[in-house]
């Protein structure tokens, strides 16, 4: 079990938001609070741990409000709050653990209360962990060299931590504007194996296309001068 899982795994209820988007482990969320009952959610969280849960919602029928038992969602971690005078509140807040919703918890608040289970990725090979974190992780770099030249490399390129590869995983995903169904698929799977292999088919589609928008925006810089011709 990771720390941020031994740490709350006695937090067996859950305040929940549903909301529809995805939050992923390692990503930022920022939210504007405007609802009554998530205003009194964020006054009864700020009491206790600051967590609540994420869970991807998205209603295709009037008489349903909730997401469904057997939902996976995202625990997120409060970081920081800015509050309105008329109650309102901007939060910022960080996904830190992934959990499968087992039901729900009737209470006399307003909002959603939900029984919740804490996951993490399964033990895999080694053998074949390292070196599939390893190609993402140079895939990933040579992308974000592209992206730095791109932005006219006006500061120095920044050095990119390595962390092991759950961490990685979700570090390199919350970095891309995916749609709301390849994040679900990374949140549910239990194998970090497979969430690196989505990845590295997202990154071998992307870096080629980003070197060589790369290459050309750094040449009309220089008002097309370079001795390098580009097979365009």
């Amino acid at each position: 079990m990771s720390d941020i899982l031994d740490q709350i795994r006695d937090v067996k209820q859950l305040p929940i938001f549903p909301l529809p988007l995805v939050l992923l482990p390692n990503e930022m969320l920022p939210l504007h609070i405007f609802e009554p009952k998530y205003q009194q959610m964020l006054t009864d969280i700020s009491l206790k741990d600051n967590l609540f849960g994420v869970v991807f919602f998205e209603p295709i029928d009037d008489f349903v409000d909730r997401p469904e038992s057997g939902s996976i969602g995202c625990v997120a971690e409060v970081r920081d709050v800015q509050t309105l005078p008329d109650g309102r509140s901007n939060i910022l807040s960080l996904g830190i653990a992934r959990f499968n919703l087992l039901g729900w918890i009737e209470t006399e608040d307003a909002y959603l209360v939900g029984d919740v289970a804490y996951f993490d990725d399964d033990p895999e090979d080694d053998a074949e962990l390292a070196p599939l974190a390893e190609d993402v992780y140079q895939l990933f770099r040579r992308i974000a060299k592209a992206a730095h030249k791109l932005s006219g490399e006006r500061t120095a390129f920044p050095e990119i931590p390595r962390s092991e590869p759950v961490s990685l995983s979700f570090l390199i995903a919350t970095a891309f504007n995916l749609e709301a169904d390849q994040k679900l698929k990374m949140l549910k799977t239990r194998s970090t194996i497979e969430r690196l292999t989505l990845l590295k088919e997202i990154l071998d589609g992307t870096v080629s296309q980003m070197e060589e928008s790369a290459e050309i925006n750094k040449i009309a810089r220089t008002n097309g001068h370079s001795k390098k011709k580009l097979d365009l």
